[in-house]
This record gives structure tokens, sequence and C-alpha cells, in this order.
């Protein structure tokens, strides 16, 4: 399916990485969107380098040279992952009734734009789906009868949502400790470690010490029983991951670079709206290293080299005992 010009808003988030920037610019510029969004956060203000870097990838957001509606929203201070993203989306979602949805290190596969465009549209009265993604990191798993799937994990490395969703977004996170003290992330969750490993993570998130929004969301589409659409072929690939990344700086992670492949069209759409649990658990694997029975692989790496200590160094008991079998604000901005 090719669309000469995109009837779909684009809203592309920027900072300081005009080498990302430009390889994700290029992919817009081929899809042409009739209005393009972007979001930039300012220079840090101990970091000098900032300002240069900032100033050369917002110049390359200038070079837009196709009719579009083209705005902006900078700001001069930094304000930080978290805030600038949020705040960002809002102002988005004030804007456009529907975006897809791009950072500066999200490269989308051309047939992105296409499948983000037609699953707006088809489930744009849909309330029980927050979001489409582009992502699918399941190499070996796909149920081939359908272009995609249904999910509990709104994955955001390029995606696309309306501002009906987007208005459950609570980046205070207000309901959790309801949520935390009714224990229901176990009944939603229906695995201990799994409960244990996002509580872990809302309980840092509403205290302030992680810098981030996205966690945000996951909770808040838990929180109203929202499910996001996940193609069958993985279509944006991170190509971030490095020492000038926020948070992916680890390059050798297995979603690093994520080879991409075509949508097929015309797209099969499932006849029902059923999330794939199935697909889901390879998720909770593979991307949040979650495994039953020993909850992730760091805590059961501790759990091991703890057993190993206590074996090696155990001190003989005073007395013989008896052998038994004993059987985890809005920011300053600039809107041109």
């Amino acid at each position: 399916m090719s669309i000469d010009t995109l009837d779909t808003p684009v809203a592309l988030f920027i900072y300081n990485r005009p080498h990302t920037t430009e390889k994700v610019f290029a992919e817009i510029r081929k899809a042409k969107p009739n209005k393009l969004l972007v979001v930039a956060d300012g220079p840090r203000m101990n970091r000098p380098e900032d300002v240069e870097k900032c100033a050369s990838t917002r110049a390359t957001i200038e070079q837009v040279d196709w009719e579009c509606d083209f705005r902006k929203t900078y700001s001069k201070v930094n304000l930080g992952c978290g805030r600038r993203i949020s705040t960002g989306l809002d102002w988005v979602f004030q804007t456009v009734d529907r975006a897809i949805i791009l950072e500066d290190d999200c490269l989308p596969h051309p047939t992105f734009f296409s499948f983000c465009h037609e699953l707006l549209e088809k489930y744009r009265h849909e309330e029980r789906i927050a979001m489409i993604s582009g992502n699918n990191f399941n190499r070996s798993f796909r149920r081939k009868q359908y272009s995609y799937r249904l999910s509990m994990y709104p994955l955001t490395w390029g995606w696309a949502s309306w501002a009906r969703a987007w208005k459950h977004y609570d980046g205070q996170m207000k309901q959790w400790p309801v949520i935390r003290n009714g224990g229901w992330l176990l009944d939603l969750l229906d695995d201990r470690w799994s409960a244990a490993y996002w509580e872990n993570i809302f309980q840092k998130l509403y205290h302030g010490t992680i810098d981030t929004w996205d966690y945000q969301w996951t909770f808040s589409c838990w929180l109203n029983g929202l499910l996001a659409i996940h193609p069958n072929v993985n279509l944006v690939s991170n190509i971030g991951f490095d020492n000038t990344a926020t948070h992916t700086k680890e390059p050798t992670c297995r979603r690093a670079h994520h080879s991409t492949r075509a949508m097929t069209y015309p797209l099969s759409h499932p006849p029902y709206l059923i999330r794939d649990t199935k697909a889901d658990r390879h998720i909770r694997r593979k991307v949040h290293g979650i495994y039953p029975f020993g909850g992730t692989f760091v805590a059961r790496a501790g759990r091991m080299v703890r057993r190993l200590a206590t074996r090696s160094f155990r001190i003989p008991p005073r007395h013989p005992v008896l052998e038994t079998d004993g059987k985890n604000e809005h920011p300053s901005a600039e809107h041109i």
C-alpha cells in the first residue's frame, strides 16, 4: 500500500542527536504527512555542548520541502525525558485528534506509516484500543493468519494513538497507592514475579526517582483496561543505542537496531478483540526479563551467588545436627 501524501499527522520528538534525527526525518519526508508536529527539549545547563547539538538537530527539521502544516514547540530549557515527552504529547493531542509518534532514534519502515494510518481510522471509535505500536520483538513467534494482534503492553518505539486515549494518561500516577495496597497488580498479571517487577517500577515512578513517561502510560492503560495493537512484523528499529542516549545506552541489547520488514497489504484484520496472552508471555520474558519461578535474570543470578557464597563459607555448627532431606506541569516552551 502506498500513500502519495500521508493524511495523518506525524509528531516527531527531538533533542540533541542530529545523527539519528536526520535518518528518522528522511523517512518522514518520504511519507510527506500533511501535518508535522515537532517537539524539542532544550539544552542542559551543565552541558555546554548541548547548545550546538540542539541547534543542529533543530536545523535538520527545517528541511521540510513538501506542502504541510508544520508546527513546533521548542523548550528553551531542559525539561528531561519524562516531562518533555509527556507534556509534548499533551500539546500534540490538544492540536490534533490522532497522530503517528516517533522519537529521534526510532527509524520506521516505509510501511509503518500506512499501517498506522489504516488502523487509526479503523479503530477510531473503539475505546478498548489505546494505541498502535510499530514494534514486534518476537522474532520466532508469529500467528500468521492476521496482520496484527492485541497486547496488554503499550510498546512505544514508534506508535500511534488518539486524543481520546491519551486523555487517560496520568503522569503523577494518583491511583497507584490504591492499586498497590489492594493487590490489584497480582490480579491483573496473574504472576507474582511480574507483579513484584512492576510494583518496584511503579513505586519508583510514584516517588519520582525515575525520569521517564512511558511506564506511566503502561500504568494508565492497565488502569483503564486498554489494549495495544502489535504488528505481525517489526516496523520500527531503535537506532539510538549508544552513549548519547538517555536510557538505551547498551549497544549489545537484543532490541538494539532490531531489523524491520515490510507489512503485507491488504491488511488481514482479526475478527475479534482478544488479547494474545501467548505473545504477551513472550514479551514478559524477552523484553522485561521476567521468568516464572525466578523473577528477573538479575534476581535469579543474585540468589545463585548468595547460595554459592553460603555453601562456600558456611560455618560448621557447634553441636551435631541431624541431616535431613528437607526439601521479586507544563513546560516553558515556544509554540510556533
